[in-house]
């Protein structure tokens, strides 16, 4: 399986043409051109059956369903692999969404399941209430869940990720850029596991670099407002108090979030790190992203499940499995080299850097020397 994702991660995010469902192929016979190239945006984001049932299906997180972050590119691997694949799919996005409750979710995955499918990708850990009670009445659908664990049902998949490792290499990243005065602001009111992980990590990789340089950092870290990994003003007011005191970047972790940094950071001629996927073609304020492989890991669990039959336990990527890290080509720094984060991301992958994953969501209790955290 690790080779496979890492096949998947090494390939262009573009696919040989195909139709709704079709199998993709290159074209035989002297003459004939090329099919064209097809990217995620290029399919639709459903594909109609002819008898109103699907294989594959989504149910979304929090948030819209192209939230430019978590629910969009895990879709992406959920249309991606379905296109190439030739199988039918849909999205189910739960009603009163930002406030959707359990209820919400146990109705939008009871729906997917009866419309017939036959996989049911489920991204975030709110979604654990509704897949435990859902997931026993459907015991031969296979349930993937995104930013999960084992849940011991038989049909659950949980895929996690060593999202600390991401947060390490950004606050690496921000420090030997030659930002002092750092920001966090984190989804999920502190109790969410996977921003909880990247935020520790995002300090530690701070505190790496400002010892390695001979150098001490500040650092605002905050869960106010992001319980609900939504922009808000008033989020947008704080981060806008953060950078008029001096903070120069901030890490947005978390959902729509980044809206409210962004347009603060903006504001302010200051800086912003993206999470999960590549978020430097949303503002021009992104200097990097923490990112994981979101859209490849979800294929990857797809093809397991139609290759091998129903999978449960915990999938857990990292470094490793280049299932994590910075997107090189794309960064605004100037400061640090592609050469010295590879070397730097090569001692994570050996193990010869390990970043402690422990859930800490507040690191001022860490003892990290070299950073000072204040209000």
């Amino acid at each position: 399986m690790k080779k496979l994702l890492a096949l998947l991660l090494c390939l262009a995010m573009v696919f040989t043409f195909a139709a709704c469902g079709g199998n993709s192929g290159s074209s035989e016979g002297e003459g004939e051109s090329e099919p064209a190239a097809v990217s995620f945006d290029d399919i639709d984001d459903n594909c109609e059956s002819a008898d109103g049932t699907y294989q594959i299906a989504m149910v979304t997180d929090v948030g819209q369903l192209k939230d430019g972050s978590f629910n969009q590119f895990t879709w992406n691997g959920v249309k991606m692999y379905a296109y190439e694949n030739g199988k039918t799919y849909k999205y189910y996005q739960p009603a009163n969404g930002s406030s959707a409750t359990d209820d919400d979710r146990i109705k939008a995955m009871t729906d997917a399941c009866e419309a017939g499918a036959e996989v049911l990708v489920t991204p975030g850990f709110l979604q654990d209430t509704a897949l435990e009670a859902v997931a026993p009445q459907y015991p031969d659908v296979q349930f993937v869940f995104i930013d999960g664990w084992d849940t011991g049902l038989d049909n659950i998949l949980g895929v996690s990720y060593q999202e600390e490792q991401a947060g390490y290499l950004a606050g690496y990243a921000a420090v030997m850029e030659g930002y002092t005065k750092l920001g966090f602001s984190g989804g999920g009111g502190g109790s969410n596991p996977a921003c909880i992980r990247y935020g520790y990590g995002y300090a530690q990789g701070a505190n790496a670099a400002a010892e390695a340089k001979g150098v001490d950092v500040e650092m605002r870290y905050s869960w106010e407002y992001g319980s609900s990994f939504s922009a808000s003003d008033d989020l947008q007011a704080m981060l806008a108090g953060w950078f008029n005191a001096g903070t120069e970047v901030c890490f947005m972790c978390g959902g729509t979030m980044f809206n409210s940094g962004a347009a603060a950071a903006e504001a302010a001629d200051a800086a912003i790190i993206g999470v999960d996927v590549d978020q430097s073609n949303q503002s021009d304020a992104v200097v990097t992203s923490a990112m994981k492989g979101l859209a490849q890991s979800v294929m990857v669990a797809l093809d397991n499940f139609y290759t091998n039959g129903l999978q449960s336990g915990s999938l857990v990527l990292g470094a490793a499995d280049d299932a994590v890290g910075l997107p090189v080509d794309t960064w605004s720094l100037q400061n640090w080299s592609v050469d010295e984060y590879n070397a730097l991301f090569e001692q994570i992958k050996s193990g010869e850097i390990v970043v402690d994953n422990s859930e800490v969501a507040d690191p001022s209790t860490a003892g990290l020397e070299h950073v000072t955290f204040v209000k």
